[in-house]
């Protein structure tokens, strides 16, 4: 199997991992292309464990982006709308991290 169909094979499970941090399918996308493109630029056959390696960069990149929002409040927003709705995305249940920082009245 090639890396790019393992690579696809993971994606689901990398989204929803980003997903659960960032609360935005957008920016979980976002996320998983990143990784996507750092697997590219990397010498695949010196990653040991391709799963625990994109686990690992998709996470990290999801924290990295919570950390640099653009604007103090920009990930809060969408919850703050009174559009989200629990189970969707920007709701309090799928907003992973974000919901909790946003919940203790962080921007």
């Amino acid at each position: 199997m090639s890396v790019a169909e393992r690579f696809a094979q993971a994606r689901p499970r990398l989204i929803q991992l980003a997903y659960s941090e960032l609360g935005d399918i957008g920016e979980a996308e976002d996320v998983v292309q990143e990784a996507w493109l750092r697997l590219e630029r990397t010498d695949v056959r010196a990653i040991e464990n391709l799963g625990g390696w994109l686990t690992t960069v998709v996470a990290r990149l999801a924290l990295d982006r919570l950390r640099s929002a653009r604007a103090p409040g920009d990930l809060c927003r969408p919850m703050a709308s009174g559009a989200a709705r629990i189970g969707r995305p920007g709701g309090p249940r799928h907003a992973g991290r974000v919901g909790q920082l946003c919940a203790a009245g962080h921007p």
